[in-house]
């Protein structure tokens, strides 16, 4: 079996045609753009304009292996922004794949439902010793007997150098060269998909990285003054001559689950995506997702989005032509990482007052801002209501890349929190109707950091590490410059490699306790949660008495999940559901007449019969 996803732009060869590659670029202010040929015979031949600013030239002999690239403004050559692959990284040539030359060996693979995703947040370069798609794959069987069922991939398209986290990509259509070629990344899949696993990539469609990006140079028309955001003027989803660029994105998302088989995408930080637009570009991708591929199988869409909107989620955005399958929960996030470690700095203030109530809003409800003043926020109203939402359409966690990385020294939670309350946390969001997400190295409690890194040169990595160690100078701990010149430096290789993972501590004390448990509880989750999650799962019911929480989920069967947890210091009475039958309990004694002890640290869940 082989697939190709075929976009109106790029390098398409027709291997039927003696090898003919077509050559399309979107320059529109580009009176002239040419091609070159690399390779022993070098060769700079023109290119056909029309009227829309598309330059095409189709070349025979051009085959798979063929290094391109396209003059412009006379001078300036520039890699493919559809390249496929680029060897020799951001500002080398571009090289044309036949996409259809990779075997698929799983071919009966049609996905797995969502309510199944127990999701697994990977970064490729720092998963393995080696850095790559190839040695990843080799660890996959591993995760699948933990309990996992769905990978997550940082960003892996082709970013600067050779280490980075993925956010600073520029050639959104080429696997990064540093993980391996783009057939090691369709073998991963492949060798996922026939474990049981569901891959999901994570994609940027905010923003461009600082180095490599040469759009703005030759087609100012593919971003929009009109918005400015962090990173310059927005990519241009609204305005004059989009079209073109809302294309680029949704055949982006296309390619990545045609060509690549990916089960879904996570996309990053669309509340920085400007499109005021009637059809919002998410509402576009989803529907291209759900219309396409999404007819065959499983094709699953996850939104990062602060913004806490439930109407770009489905069920709401049916009417709007398309939602998403599920949001980054944050706000579950933050009420747990406050709860457990007490800090409150930055956007944790909003969730300093109260948090085992705020942690147990969040299970029941999703989001816990949804639609009320946030202090963080100057006050300003935020979040929307997600009554109505599935308890699926939301993916929780304990830890993820960001909460982990944004700390000055990249300190994982065990570092600070109790190993008992983090168990319970554990047990709590394992076994809620949300979908539980994992960063990778979490399931046997890694000592490892993960550290921001990257791999920029001169100037801009000059201005990257001062501007990291300036990031933290307003916290107390690093007022002074020789505490903050204790902050790894981004740009040192030493930083990246501080971030791999141990392997060989994977079972070993402490870290095989972590393993056994989150083993255990995933092994509860698909026994006994799977099974109830088929269908809608709607909000829950919380309450909160200090420390200790109770949340009821009513099922579809007219049956009821509950969960009762105590975060506090000592052992505390505690009423369970009548007629509960007992799926997982931790430090519960003296049962009697409805009413239990349940000591410090402790969980009890249960599911009362209808």
């Amino acid at each position: 079996m082989r697939h190709a996803h075929v976009a109106p732009f790029g390098a398409q060869v027709d291997l039927a045609a003696d090898a003919q590659t077509c050559f399309r670029l979107w320059a529109p202010s580009q009176s002239v753009v040419s091609l070159r040929l690399g390779g022993e015979a070098p060769a700079t031949l023109a290119m056909q304009r029309d009227r829309a600013g598309w330059h095409e030239l189709s070349v025979a002999g051009a085959g798979p292996g063929t290094r391109y690239g396209f003059v412009t403004g006379g001078e300036l050559l520039v890699p493919d922004p559809a390249s496929r692959s680029n060897p020799d990284d951001v500002h080398g040539l571009s090289e044309v794949i036949d996409p259809r030359a990779y075997d698929w060996q799983c071919t009966t693979w049609r996905g797995r439902p969502w309510h199944e995703a127990v999701i697994y947040e990977m970064h490729i370069g720092t998963f393995t010793a080696e850095g790559s798609f190839e040695a990843a794959a080799e660890q996959l069987a591993a995760l699948r007997d933990v309990g996992v069922t769905a990978i997550e991939l940082l960003p892996v398209a082709d970013f600067p150098g050779t280490r980075n986290w993925g956010y600073d990509g520029v050639l959104h259509f080429a696997p990064d060269a540093s993980y391996g070629r783009p057939d090691d990344l369709k073998a991963f899949v492949d060798r996922a998909h026939g474990l049981g696993l569901m891959v999901l990539l994570d994609v940027v469609y905010n923003h461009f990285g600082p180095d490599g990006n040469y759009l703005h140079a030759y087609c100012p028309e593919f971003f929009n003054p009109r918005h400015q955001t962090p990173w310059g003027a927005a990519i241009n989803f609204d305005g004059e001559q989009s079209e073109a660029v809302r294309d680029f994105y949704v055949h982006n998302a296309l390619h990545w689950v045609e060509e690549y088989r990916f089960d879904g995408l996570r996309l990053d930080a669309i509340h920085a995506i400007a499109d005021d637009t009637p059809r919002h570009i998410v509402h576009e991708i989803a529907s291209a997702l759900r219309d396409g591929p999404g007819r065959e199988r499983h094709v699953h869409l996850v939104l990062e989005n602060e913004r806490n909107q439930a109407s770009l989620l489905t069920p709401m955005a049916a009417i709007a032509g398309g939602g998403a399958s599920a949001q980054w929960n944050d706000d579950l996030h933050h009420a747990a990482h406050v709860l457990l470690t007490r800090e409150s700095d930055s956007y944790y203030a909003d969730f300093a007052e109260a948090p085992a109530a705020r942690f147990a809003q969040a299970l029941a409800e999703g989001f816990v801002y949804q639609g009320q003043a946030s202090a963080f926020r100057d006050g300003r109203l935020h979040g929307e209501l997600s009554d109505g939402l599935p308890s699926t359409a939301f993916v929780s966690c304990l830890q993820n890349h960001d909460q982990i990385g944004n700390r000055a020294f990249g300190e994982r939670l065990d570092r600070l929190a109790p190993a008992g309350q983090l168990d319970a946390a554990y047990a709590c969001l394992l076994l809620s109707p949300h979908v539980p997400m994992l960063f990778m190295g979490e399931e046997f409690a890694a000592s490892t950091p993960f550290l921001y890194f990257c791999d920029f040169e001169g100037e801009l990595a000059e201005a990257v590490t001062n501007g990291r160690r300036k990031e933290f100078s307003r916290f107390s701990a690093f007022a002074d410059a020789v505490s903050r010149a204790r902050i790894p430096d981004p740009a040192a290789a030493s930083t990246f490699e501080a971030s791999k993972l141990d392997w060989s501590e994977r079972s070993a004390g402490a870290h095989g306790r972590r393993l056994a448990l989150i083993r255990q509880l995933l092994t509860v989750r698909r026994e006994r949660l799977w099974p109830l999650l088929a269908g809608h799962v709607p909000r829950g019911i919380y309450s909160a008495d200090d420390d200790v929480i109770a949340i009821d989920w009513p099922l579809a069967d007219g049956s009821r999940w509950s969960m009762r947890a105590n975060f506090g210091d000592g052992a505390r009475p505690v009423d369970l559901p009548a007629g509960a039958d007992e799926v997982f309990s931790t430090g519960v004694s003296a049962v009697e007449g409805g009413r239990a002890m349940l000591a410090a640290a402790a969980v009890w869940v249960g599911r009362v019969p209808r």
